[in-house]
């Protein structure tokens, strides 16, 4: 059966595609509208296509109504990290940097690697998403406006503290939307309870991670670690590059900033944790490195209470 693969390039306005089929490429651009996904079904229906893969970057959110269109569609739908597509375009000896040649990169990607159809999030995680995200944004706007409150001139700091009482105010009211939306849904507040459980885990970092780590897709906490860019990288080849172990980072950043000051915590209050940050540190591990080890050991005990569906157990172990 002929494969016809749609790399897909996604952008906040518009997308740019590249259809692949017996090794010859047609680009098309659309708007990022539900009018451009209607002109885009009718460009492939006009080409003939019925099923194909599909296959885009994880972008935030901009891509994730075309993902949903073109699976009601009936269409399989990948979404890759782009530091994957990265790295192909490196082996390809890639120069160009356009929004047609992404489109056709991603296509080639598509091709070649055949990567696994994505899996949306149910409707509930979803607005979960969207809460706290939202909270995420209020934060970061009341960080921004006492940042501007220490150096403002007499005149306008009236105004900047009625923004930031403001502000707090709709921080308070989301948090609670936050927590009046898992309780209303029986299995986020099941997954909660038990992420409860864990020493360390407070409030905020429970919501990110139902919001955002998707335990039912990975078969061990190595692979939700590598998700979230918590794996180790080394640079060591022959005698002469000797570089220090780093994080890959090539993961979820937003999961790896939710999990630090847990980590931080559960040194303090986790036993386990502390146990093994100290054993860290005993072993020459300057601090930095022993946190960040903290923050994958931390992974895997979320990752064993959510898969196993038992509270926290010190003396269980992760694999």
């Amino acid at each position: 059966m002929e494969e016809i693969v749609l790399g897909i390039d996604i952008a906040k306005r518009k997308f740019d595609v590249a259809l692949l089929r017996e090794g010859k490429f047609k680009n098309k651009a659309f708007a990022n509208t539900a009018t451009g996904f209607l002109a885009l079904r009718d460009w492939l229906q006009k080409h003939q296509v019925e099923q194909m893969h599909a296959c885009m970057e994880a972008t935030s959110r901009y891509g994730e109504a075309l993902a949903f269109d073109l699976l009601d569609a009936g269409h399989k739908v990948s979404i890759v990290n782009p530091a994957q597509i990265k790295a192909f375009g490196r082996s390809q000896l890639s120069r160009n940097k356009t929004d047609e040649a992404d489109a056709r990169l991603i296509a080639q990607f598509c091709f070649h690697f055949k990567p696994p159809q994505w899996m949306p999030p149910s409707a509930e995680v979803r607005e979960l998403q969207a809460l706290v995200h939202r909270l995420e944004s209020l934060q970061d706007m009341r960080l921004q406006e006492i940042s501007r409150l220490e150096s403002a001139d007499i005149t306008v700091v009236p105004d900047l503290q009625s923004h930031i009482e403001f502000l707090e105010q709709r921080i308070t009211a989301t948090r609670q939307r936050i927590k009046d939306h898992i309780d209303n849904h029986p299995d986020l507040r099941r997954k909660r309870e038990l992420l409860k459980s864990i020493p360390g885990v407070g409030e905020g970092t429970l919501a990110m991670v139902l919001a955002y780590i998707p335990v039912e897709r990975f078969g061990c906490a190595r692979q939700l670690a590598a998700f979230i860019g918590l794996t180790p990288r080394q640079r060591r080849s022959g005698s002469s590059v000797k570089g220090r172990t780093v994080l890959s980072k090539t993961g979820n950043a937003r999961l790896r900033k939710a999990l630090y000051m847990p980590a931080l915590t559960a040194i303090r209050h986790n036993p386990v944790l502390k146990a093994f940050y100290e054993r860290l540190l005993a072993a020459g591990k300057n601090g930095k490195a022993a946190v960040c080890a903290v923050m994958r050991k931390l992974t895997h005990i979320i990752f064993g209470v959510l898969k196993n569906q038992q509270p926290f157990d010190p003396e269980w172990k992760a694999c």
